[in-house]
C-alpha cells in the first residue's frame, strides 16, 4: 500500500490555519442552529479564547449574529448565543425541468426565503431560449432577495440529464446534447440583471442528485443515511446516497434508474434503448396509458376507481418495483424515497411496487414489516437543495464570501 504521506506538500501557514478554523466554527454553529462560544470550543477542540476571536471575525463579516443569553445550569456567567445570519450572503438554486422552472434563495440557516415556481414547457425550445427564460425568472428572484437584504454568492443549476463540467452531455426529454448550460445561463443572467450587478458564478448538477441531497439535509429521514431516491417527472431520475454521501460513479452519472431496462423488448425510449423504466412509470407514459391529460385528472379517476386509470397505475407500480428490486439487491439501502409526482400517486403505485420488491428482493434486505418505501419530504425541494450547495461553499471558506 502506498503511503498517504507527501513530504513535498507545503505546510499550512497561519493564514491557512485561520481560514480553516473560521470554517470550522461557522460550520459548527450552522449545524447546531444556535450555540455558544463555549459549546463550540468544546465541540471542535479549540480554546475558548481562540473560538471567541474567530466568532468576532465571523460576526464582523455578517455571517453570524448574537441572540440573547443561555444558561447552562453550571457556575459562571451565561453565554451569548451565536446563530447563522439570516441576511447577507445566501445561496441561489435554479431547477430547470422539462415542464417547469423553480428558483429558490436560501439564507445561511438553510431556510428558503424566496421561492418562485413557473410552469414552462421546455421541450420544443432551443437550449438558449430555455436558459434565457430561467435566467429572467432568476433575475426577478434576485431583486426580491435584495429587498430582503439577501445577496446570493453563486448559482447552482439542477438539470434533468447527464451533467458534467458545466455541460449537459445528454438530456433526452429536453432534446439536449452537449449544451454548455453554465456558460449560457451565466450570460443570460448577466443580460437580465441591471447594469453593474455583480456576476455570479454558475455551476450545475443532475437534478436527481441535488434532490437526494435536499432529502438528506432537509427531509424527514431520521437516522437513515443510505437511500435510493427516484423522482417521477416527464422522465424518471434517480440518485444514490450511501452513508450520507452521494454516489456519483466513475463518470458522475450514477443513479440513472429511469433508463434501467424493465422490458427487454419493450417500448422505444427517447434515449434510443428499449423498455426503459420511464417508458412505463414516467409522467408522459403514465398519462398516456391512463388516457388522462394531467396528474390531477389521473388522481381524480383513480379515487373514483376508474379501471383504466387503476390499470395504468398498477403497471407503473409493477415496473417500478422490478427496477427498484434490482437496485435494492445491489446497494442494500435503508430506504427508497419516491419524489416528483410519485408521492401523490403512492396509494395506487405502492401496492404493486411493494409486491415486486417483496417477491424479488432477498428477504433479509426487504422485510415485509418495514416501511422502507416512502414519499419524499415536501420541504426538501430540489431548488432548495441547489441553493444549499452554494451555502456549503460559503461555509467552507467564509473569508471569500463574508464581509
Amino acid at each position: 500500500m502506498n503511503s498517504p504521506h507527501h513530504p513535498s506538500e507545503p505546510k499550512a501557514d497561519k493564514a491557512g490555519v485561520r481560514r480553516h478554523n473560521l470554517s470550522l466554527v461557522l460550520r459548527t454553529v450552522h449545524e447546531a442552529g444556535e450555540t455558544t462560544r463555549a459549546a463550540v470550543a468544546a465541540r471542535v477542540g479549540l480554546t475558548r479564547a481562540a473560538v471567541s476571536s474567530l466568532a468576532e471575525q465571523l460576526l464582523e463579516r455578517g455571517l453570524l449574529v448574537e441572540s440573547g443569553k443561555t444558561f447552562s445550569g453550571q457556575a459562571g456567567r451565561p453565554g451569548t448565543v451565536l446563530k447563522p445570519a439570516c441576511t447577507g450572503p445566501a445561496g441561489l438554486g435554479v431547477e430547470i425541468n422539462v415542464d417547469y422552472v423553480n428558483v429558490c434563495v436560501a439564507d445561511l440557516t438553510g431556510a428558503d426565503r424566496v421561492r418562485r415556481s413557473v410552469p414552462l414547457d421546455n421541450r420544443a425550445l432551443a437550449p438558449v431560449v430555455v436558459l434565457r427564460r430561467a435566467a429572467e425568472l432568476t433575475a426577478e428572484v434576485l431583486a426580491e432577495a435584495s429587498r430582503q437584504d439577501l445577496h446570493p454568492t453563486g448559482v447552482r443549476l439542477a438539470l434533468p440529464g447527464l451533467v458534467s463540467g458545466g455541460t449537459v452531455r445528454q438530456a433526452p426529454n429536453l432534446g439536449w446534447n452537449r449544451v454548455d448550460a453554465d456558460v449560457l445561463f451565466a450570460e443570460a443572467l448577466a443580460a437580465a440583471r441591471p447594469p453593474g450587478a455583480p456576476a455570479l458564478p454558475v455551476a450545475s448538477d443532475n437534478e436527481a442528485n441535488i434532490a437526494a441531497l435536499a432529502e438528506l439535509w432537509f427531509g424527514a429521514l431520521g437516522a437513515v443515511r443510505s437511500f435510493l431516491l427516484v423522482t417521477g417527472e416527464i422522465g424518471v431520475g434517480g440518485a444514490i446516497v450511501l452513508d450520507g454521501e452521494l454516489l456519483r460513479g466513475a463518470h458522475g452519472f450514477a443513479g440513472e434508474i429511469g433508463h434501467l431496462t424493465v422490458a427487454p423488448d419493450g417500448r422505444r425510449c427517447r434515449c434510443g434503448s428499449l423498455g426503459c423504466l420511464e417508458q412505463y412509470a414516467g409522467q408522459t407514459a403514465l398519462l398516456r396509458a391512463a388516457g388522462a391529460r394531467s396528474v390531477d385528472t389521473l388522481t381524480e379517476r383513480a379515487v373514483a376507481g376508474e379501471p383504466r386509470a387503476l390499470a395504468a397505475l398498477d403497471e407503473a407500480g409493477r415496473m417500478l418495483g422490478v427496477a427498484l428490486s434490482g437496485a435494492v439487491n445491489l446497494l442494500d439501502p435503508q430506504a427508497v424515497v419516491l419524489g416528483g409526482i410519485f408521492p401523490r400517486l403512492m396509494p395506487w403505485l405502492a401496492p404493486a411496487a411493494e409486491a415486486e420488491l417483496s417477491r424479488r428482493v432477498v428477504s433479509a434486505l426487504w422485510p415485509s414489516s418495514a416501511a422502507r418505501l416512502r414519499p419524499a419530504s415536501t420541504t426538501a425541494t430540489t431548488a432548495r437543495g441547489a441553493a444549499a450547495l452554494v451555502l456549503r461553499d460559503i461555509l467552507a471558506d467564509p473569508l471569500t464570501y463574508g464581509g
